[in-house]
């Protein structure tokens, strides 16, 4: 068995456990092969907009069982709520052994403040249109599963995959726009506040870089997600990066059939109504 590499502190975003487009199988094989001394869960974690009853695969029950298990063994653990698990702000400060639920989180480490949060606070949309936000969330999975269709059809050419949400992303000047504003606004405030980093998800998009202004610098990190990008951050000797999972290794895709049998299928319903039960 392979030695598992030491990580000081992981954080890890935008899983979206319950949701056809959730890459669990690639963040398994990922969590097996880290031994972390601290856990971040930065937000939408388990999808509680898109949770559908029905769809709770093996491999999204073992993600959840691989992080509390960490937490069973007194690898702190916080959770920190997002827009899509934000059922979880109901319930502020609230700690089982080394597992932790929080809105927000300030360590320090090696001298320095980092300022984590998942980020939605600085979407309008999600602030006071939240119906139209959650349908748009609705839209966003939609586009993942027509993107599955493309994905077969283009790889049983020999072509390699697309990823038509990340094009869209990347194509609308309106989108571009506001990931730019919502970095902007991280590092400003973070500066103002006196941090020297801040980290953020919500908008799926891994970064790790410097930001200046008039006033000082600060580090503005993103973890990314786990349905296109496949990444988390990981904080070694003082240095933040970026980890993206193996594209050559993730042949496992969220696409590719179960190995499950019929009883584990059968669990995995009975585990995912309960669940859903909890969270509506």
């Amino acid at each position: 068995m392979p030695q598992k590499r030491r990580v000081e502190v992981l954080v890890i975003s935008d899983i979206h456990l319950g949701t056809f487009g959730c890459h669990a199988k690639e963040l398994l094989c990922y969590l097996k092969s880290v031994k972390p001394d601290q856990v971040v869960l930065n937000g939408d974690i388990i999808d509680m907009w898109q949770f559908k009853k029905w769809y709770w695969p093996q491999s999204h029950m073992k993600v959840l069982q691989h992080i509390l298990k960490w937490a069973i063994k007194g690898v702190p653990v916080t959770y920190l709520t997002g827009n899509h698990d934000e059922m979880l702000r109901q319930f502020p400060d609230l700690q089982f052994g080394s597992l932790r639920v929080q809105d927000k989180l300030l360590l320090e480490l090696d001298g320095n403040k980092t300022w984590i949060f998942h980020g939605d606070v600085f979407d309008a949309s999600i602030q006071y249109s939240k119906f139209i936000a959650k349908l748009g969330g609705q839209g966003y999975d939609l586009l993942i599963l027509i993107n599955k269709a493309l994905n077969w059809i283009s790889e049983s050419v020999g072509q390699g995959r697309i990823s038509l949400s990340k094009r869209v992303k990347n194509s609308v000047k309106q989108a571009v726009k506001f990931v730019s504003d919502f970095e902007n606004t991280a590092a400003e405030l973070a500066i103002d506040n006196g941090y020297q980093a801040v980290i953020c998800g919500h908008i799926h998009q891994p970064a790790n870089r410097m930001f200046e202004n008039e006033k000082g610098s600060v580090r503005y990190l993103n973890p990314g997600d786990w349905i296109e990008n496949l990444t988390a951050l990981e904080y070694n000797a003082g240095e933040w990066a970026v980890f993206t999972y193996p594209k050559a290794d993730a042949l496992l895709s969220a696409e590719d059939s179960e190995d499950d049998t019929e009883e584990e299928h059968r669990m995995n319903a009975e585990k995912a109504l309960l669940l859903g039960m909890l969270i509506r």
